[in-house]
């Protein structure tokens, strides 16, 4: 028996430009910038800077650097043949070298500083011990093991096998081990650890011996799990000594580096340089907002480029290859001008969304107390600024503000709502202030549960679960109260 079914299905699918447009929302100004390089390249009749006509009205004494190779003088020949002008001909040498360098000119280099790099220094080091020809290969593969924090994350076995395969390096575990000796010798100090016990234990058989390096050495050997859960009562009976040799004890292990590697000069590592996108200011007690001017590039449709469509448009005599040419031509046009668009739809995106966000949270952006932080979702701008939750999302996530107090993700001002004792919306993020204030200033000797940090915050008119307190508290990466004790 057969039968037939109707099924209506409604959806909303995005253009291509619609997705490319929440591309560029999305992205941070570096981003962006990167972004618009990539298409000045792919597209030609894309050009930065002013056009022609605006650069006449210029100052003649405004000799800015981005206008000094424009070529805009230069009357453009309207019989131009669009065949040859793309055509995959190569341009003439002359045209790409200079006639007015001398011999007799100095070739003056800019001197730089080369750094080493974390595994080339220990590998420099390896250079002042004697070792034969297969030992060097099989502390330097040790060597290429050691992550960026300066463990040793492999088992000997692994890496016996390992360096069978891939090195032709035929070896056995007591070997490695001896040579992993050597490299427990290399600095910094507990470089090559496998664990974390084994890279402290390594730091403090550097050290010079006293009685608490000593009886550090013992704790961490005999007792590491008691040290690492802080049971001090346990190793006050263990070793049958006062609160202060304990405590000089542990002074010792929390002098040592638990990352080695992180020691290392930090020139030689990458580090991501935050560039704001939009920056808040008080002028005469009332907020001002700015975009980083990087994100408002000054582009133009190149007239070049129009100038060739115009072309063909009057010419009588269209040859094939002459409309490929020009169908080519149209397209990048038509990309240019809607790159363009893109461009100021997205500044005007950015800086509605952080205004509505700017005045939503006026209070705290004139004092730069958290707790004056309003409970803010998502939803609250996207009504503001008649914009999809989606698109305010993609501004909040990835986007910084310079405020007087400092340089703050834009996301880190949303907040879910609570209500106080008195029947008011807090902020989840003033709650979390509050409770951050609590445990800073508790006696680190008898650290607060969460019981009882519960107790203190209905008490300031925050009724708070004692499972929110830790769900809050893991937020923050607070440890539980035994973890923050002090001896």
């Amino acid at each position: 028996m057969l039968k037939q079914f109707l099924n209506l299905k409604l959806s909303q699918k995005l253009s291509p430009q619609q997705i490319q447009l929440m591309k560029l929302i999305q992205l941070p100004t570096q981003a962006f910038e990167q972004r618009l390089k990539e298409e000045m390249v792919e597209n030609p009749a894309l050009e930065s800077g002013k056009e022609e006509e605006e650069l006449y009205e210029k100052d003649e004494f405004d000799n800015n650097d981005e206008y000094d190779d424009y070529e805009g003088s230069e009357n453009i020949d309207t019989e131009i043949n669009i065949d040859e002008y793309l055509s995959n001909d190569e341009t003439p040498d002359y045209k790409l070298q200079a006639n007015n360098y001398s011999d007799d000119d100095d070739d003056r280099e800019t001197p730089f500083a080369e750094s080493v790099s974390f595994h080339q220094d220990l590998i420099n080091q390896l250079n002042t011990f004697i070792l034969t020809e297969e030992q060097r290969s099989i502390a330097e593969f040790l060597v290429g093991s050691i992550d960026d924090d300066g463990y040793l994350r492999r088992s000997i076995q692994d890496m016996v096998d390992d360096m069978a395969f891939t090195q032709g390096i035929y070896t056995d575990d007591k070997t490695v081990e001896k040579i992993l000796h050597i490299i427990h010798e290399l600095e910094p100090s507990g470089v090559g650890a496998r664990d974390l016990q084994e890279c402290l234990l390594l730091q403090l058989k550097h050290k010079t011996p006293t009685e608490y390096v000593e009886l550090a050495i013992d704790i961490l050997e005999n007792q590491f799990d008691a040290f690492t859960k802080k049971h001090y009562d346990k190793l006050l009976q263990k070793y049958e000594i006062s609160q202060q040799q304990l405590k000089k004890a542990i002074e010792e292990i929390e002098k040592l580096n638990p990352k080695p590697g992180g020691s290392f000069d930090s020139s030689s590592r990458v580090v991501e340089q935050i560039v704001p996108d939009f920056a808040i200011r008080i002028v005469d007690g009332e907020l001002e907002l700015t975009l980083n001017g990087r994100n408002a590039p000054t582009l133009h449709v190149s007239k070049d480029y129009q100038e060739m469509l115009q072309t063909y448009k009057d010419s009588r005599d269209k040859s094939h290859s002459q409309k490929d040419a020009v169908q080519f031509i149209k397209q990048k046009l038509d990309s240019a001008k809607w790159f363009i668009d893109a461009i100021r739809q997205r500044q005007e995106t950015l800086f509605v969304t952080m205004n509505a966000i700017m005045h939503f949270q006026q209070e705290y952006f004139l004092d730069g107390e958290e707790t004056k932080l309003k409970p803010m979702i998502l939803k609250d701008i996207a009504d503001m600024v008649g914009l999809d939750i989606s698109t305010v999302s993609r501004v909040a996530n990835s986007k910084y503000v310079d405020t007087p107090y400092g340089t703050k993700l834009i996301k880190e001002f949303f907040s879910e709502a609570m209500k106080n004792d008195q029947g008011e919306d807090v902020s989840t993020l003033e709650i979390k202030k509050i409770l951050k204030t609590v445990i800073e200033e508790e006696d680190k000797h008898k650290p607060l549960p969460d019981d009882q940090l519960a107790d203190i915050l209905k008490e300031k008119g925050y009724p708070i679960a004692r499972r929110t307190i830790a769900k809050y508290r893991e937020l923050m990466d607070i440890p539980i109260a035994r973890m923050r004790k002090k001896i």
